[in-house]
């Protein structure tokens, strides 16, 4: 829903940096899923961290 309100926060609890989080963790798992299945390897040991 769009908001005609131009004094909206870009930072905090608002519905558009919920948006974003989202999005951004959305690119995240998928970028996780990709490398898994590029290398074989899960994300930790593909960075040495296990």
């Amino acid at each position: 829903m769009k908001s005609n309100n131009q004094n909206e926060g870009k930072f905090g609890f608002t519905g558009y940096a919920e948006n974003w989080n989202g999005r951004l963790a959305m690119i995240g798992f998928v970028s996780a899923l990709i490398v898994e299945l590029v290398t074989g390897q899960g994300i930790l040991h593909f960075w040495g961290l296990l």
